[in-house]
């Protein structure tokens, strides 16, 4: 190994493990697959089997970038996890504790306007149409509906 390996990188604060190549290391993020993950390496002009810890501050710098703003440096909008955005309208991509907050604020959104979805989440059933005959019992919160036996 070169003297300038770095065993663990961060990226959008996250710790990479950095003996694994860029492209898989960066599927750690909450929020990038490997396919954005494959763009991020092809907008910043990093090859994608490059190990993560050989990569250059400048390219973890620009790979920060990138994430922070995709569709500013190029990305499709098909690609970004947050299109047209509730607040604002606007095509984005979220990783980490902004996804989940959003994830969150939606949820409680369709909840408070009694949505179908919305009530569908305040009663723990699923939400798109699949059967609950034999499925989902365990989020129904009732114990073992067995037979009992009769006490002596």
């Amino acid at each position: 190994m070169a003297d300038d390996f770095k065993h663990i990188i961060r990226v959008a604060n996250t710790d990479l493990d950095g003996s694994k190549p860029i492209y898989h290391a960066l599927t750690k993020i909450k929020g990038v697959s490997v396919m954005f993950a494959n763009m991020l390496c092809k907008l910043a002009g990093i090859d994608i089997q490059k190990k993560a810890g050989t990569l250059l501050d400048a390219e973890v710098n620009k790979l920060n970038e990138i994430i922070k703003d995709p569709a500013a440096h190029g990305a499709p909008s098909w690609m970004l996890n947050r299109r047209k955005d509730y607040e604002t309208g606007l095509d984005k991509h979220l990783v980490q504790a902004d996804l989940q907050f959003s994830k969150e604020s939606d949820i409680r959104r369709l909840k408070k306007i009694k949505s179908y979805r919305g009530v569908r989440h305040q009663a723990g059933l699923p939400l798109r149409g699949q059967r609950t005959k034999s499925n989902f019992r365990k989020n129904k919160g009732r114990g073992s509906l067995g037979v009992q036996r009769k006490k002596k």
